[in-house]
């Protein structure tokens, strides 16, 4: 079979087409091409939409339809899953430092936490406003837009700005979102848990630093994703105590995004200490 060469309207074979398409495969630069840390972004990507799917198929939709009972499984696995794209969040930039990374992949990263870490968690604000008893839905899409906006600056100053290595400028989005949505499942009154929604959404955008997680901090954090899973599992499927087990670990998620700022401004406190010890130091020498 032959296909028409578009340049000079001549008759070529089909096999020497293929042939070319594959010499350009070839030829595409090592740095354009999908890399394992790419693929755990993608996995990243792909937990977000799930999360959006399942509150609206688990939450929204029962509530519509008055089958609240499978409301609290529908929740709880939205959850799970940014619990989970946050892991890929962890996983995929610890991979790129040890193995090769692509061209793509700051931009994929963006991308994918746009997705985990501003559409679901906005999302779930939004069906909470619509299900909870005491909301107002109208406010309640102010705030869920307040935080994708939040989330939106976030990673575009973080893709412009150069910082000290090891600080974030800002809460983290997944650290964020899973702050959000702990907030909503405290089942707090409505005032009390919007003020604390845009607060968080503030923390995201503020300049307040925030350790990377790494060596030490990066195993806790995973440990403390496993264990927010483990309570999860236990509130939607009604284990004895499983609800004080998932408001205390919610509570103590908002506690950690309070509390670990500190550690940051206390370091940089040293060392401002360090830098001025060392300066009259070398003044009286």
């Amino acid at each position: 079979m032959t296909v028409i060469d578009p340049g000079n309207r001549a008759w070529v074979p089909e096999a020497e087409v293929e042939d070319a398409a594959d010499d350009e495969m070839d030829d595409m630069p090592l740095s354009m091409r999908l890399s394992i840390a790419d693929a755990l972004t993608l996995g990243n990507a792909t937990c977000g939409f799930m999360a959006v799917y399942f509150t609206t198929t688990g939450v929204l939709i029962p509530h519509l339809t008055g089958d609240g009972g499978t409301a609290r499984h529908g929740a709880a696995t939205a959850v799970m899953l940014m619990l989970l794209a946050s892991v890929f969040d962890l996983f995929d930039g610890l991979v790129a430092r040890k193995l090769r990374s692509s061209a793509m992949g700051a931009e994929l990263d963006n991308l994918s936490d746009l997705v985990s870490f501003g559409l679901a968690p906005a999302y779930f604000v939004l069906v909470w406003g619509m299900v909870a008893n005491d909301a107002h839905q109208g406010v309640s899409v102010l705030a869920a837009v307040v935080v994708l906006l939040a989330v939106v600056l976030r990673l575009a100053r973080f893709s412009c700005l150069t910082l000290p290595n090891g600080v974030f400028q800002g809460m983290p989005s997944p650290f964020g979102a899973l702050t959000v949505v702990s907030i909503v499942l405290l089942e707090l009154p409505f005032v009390p848990t919007l003020l604390a929604i845009v607060g968080v959404a503030w923390l995201m955008v503020s300049r307040v630093e925030y350790p990377k997680p790494r060596g030490v901090l990066a195993v806790a954090m995973l440990g403390w994703i496993v264990l927010s899973m483990g309570l999860l599992t236990a509130w939607a499927f009604d284990a004895p105590g499983g609800e004080l087990l998932l408001e205390t670990g919610c509570a103590l998620q908002l506690v950690l995004g309070a509390v670990i700022p500190l550690f940051a401004t206390a370091r940089r406190v040293n060392a401002f200490r360090d830098n001025r010890r060392e300066a009259r130091a070398a003044a009286k020498a």
